[in-house]
């Protein structure tokens, strides 16, 4: 029976394309600590976790998150976590779900890619299979400027992209500019926005008057995503469908939503709500409600978006307009196979485990970066 002999983490500091606008600021580079569980035969499976508030404190808390798998079955993965975050959050009094996810998915990635990988089988495949051929992403529009986001939006509308992706709450002014202008490149084509809680529920609903006329698709968590009752007015009073996302973390958040009628869709991903099979239990919850699934990337390699690409593959209720963030890395960690949608279409990953192989030399520049930026 393999077991599990190590557990490495990674701290890893990884540069973008370009800088990263949003609501909430300005990125340079994706901070994130890979984890690495080695089976006693030597096969490797990996993770990875976000890192707020600080790489360095997650990395040590993970550290210690280690110590409940090492020397234990990677087949026994729903009993491990749960261990692990009954001993270390709920005894101590830190009912704290949403952080213990965000640290936990690192562990049942890399668990589940090492199951995949000592039996011979794709993650899909151990969920029951894949229920279509390849999974729809979305254009992620990148730029500081309206004019470098108009740019953008020309060259993925030449290349056939079909559904557009608008960071907005950036200032009433500037998101209306944007807009107008993407709209005035893309023709007819599908515009989803996302505020990123930046807006209170009175300048969601004036925002939207503004904006319906541009044929919004969606807009996503305008408002904050503690307050799931502003989510659920905001939806009552725009013609704008609204999409949940930062109000989703846990199978209690999906779940009040849907009975709340709060949204039209959930956007939720494996650093939020924990790993895969969690990723997939909050499908089956939406799914009850007659709602679909759009996977939310986030700050993480090529890893990560494997292990969604996996999920989106088995679950049934999953939209065709997914994000994707690997391809704004300057280098991605995943070597093979390429992350890079045609059109909008990415195929199914057919290899062991997550089915992708990592670039050695990207992991040590991005420890060597992480090493730099903090000592």
């Amino acid at each position: 029976m393999t077991k599990i002999e190590t557990i490495n983490i990674h701290p890893l500091r990884l540069p973008l394309v370009q800088p990263y606008h949003w609501a909430q600021g300005v990125r340079h580079h994706f901070a994130i600590n890979v984890v690495e569980v080695i089976a006693d035969d030597g096969t490797r499976g990996y993770g990875e976790c976000t890192v707020a508030p600080d790489q360095a404190a997650t990395a040590a808390i993970l550290e210690r998150l280690a110590n409940y798998f090492v020397g234990e079955s990677p087949f026994d993965v729903t009993a491990l976590i749960d261990r692990a975050f009954r001993a270390e959050y709920l005894a101590w009094g830190a009912n704290t779900p949403r952080a213990a996810n965000q640290l936990l998915a690192g562990f049942d990635v890399a668990l589940w890619d090492l199951q995949g990988r000592v039996l011979g089988l794709p993650v899909h495949r151990l969920f029951g299979g894949a229920r279509r051929e390849r999974v729809g992403y979305f254009h992620f529009l990148q730029g500081g400027s309206t004019a470098e986001l108009a740019t953008d939006a020309a060259e993925a509308a030449a290349d056939g992209e079909r559904v557009f992706y608008l960071k907005v709450g950036r200032g009433d002014a500037h998101d209306l500019e944007a807009v107008a202008a993407v709209r005035a490149e893309i023709g007819n084509a599908r515009l989803r926005l996302d505020a990123n809680e930046a807006w209170d529920p009175h300048q969601t609903i004036r925002m939207c008057r503004q904006l319906e006329p541009f044929g919004i698709e969606f807009l996503e968590q305008p408002v904050p995503g503690w307050n799931i009752e502003a989510l659920a007015h905001v939806r009552q009073a725009v013609g704008i469908p609204i999409v949940a996302d930062q109000a989703a973390f846990t199978l209690n958040d999906v779940e009040t939503i849907c009975r709340r009628r709060a949204a039209d869709m959930i956007c939720i991903g494996i650093r939020e709500i924990g790993g895969i099979q969690p990723l997939l239990k909050a499908a089956t919850v939406a799914e009850a409600a007659g709602l679909s699934i759009c996977i939310h990337g986030s700050f993480t390699t090529g890893i990560t978006t494997c292990a969604e690409h996996h999920a989106a593959l088995a679950m049934p209720n999953l939209d065709d307009g997914n994000q994707i963030m690997c391809q704004l890395l300057a280098r991605d960690l995943v070597k093979a196979p390429t992350l890079r949608p045609r059109q909008g279409w990415l195929d199914a990953i057919d290899g062991p485990g997550l089915g992708c192989t990592l670039d050695p030399e990207a992991l040590e520049q991005g420890a060597a970066r992480y090493r730099e930026d903090t000592t």
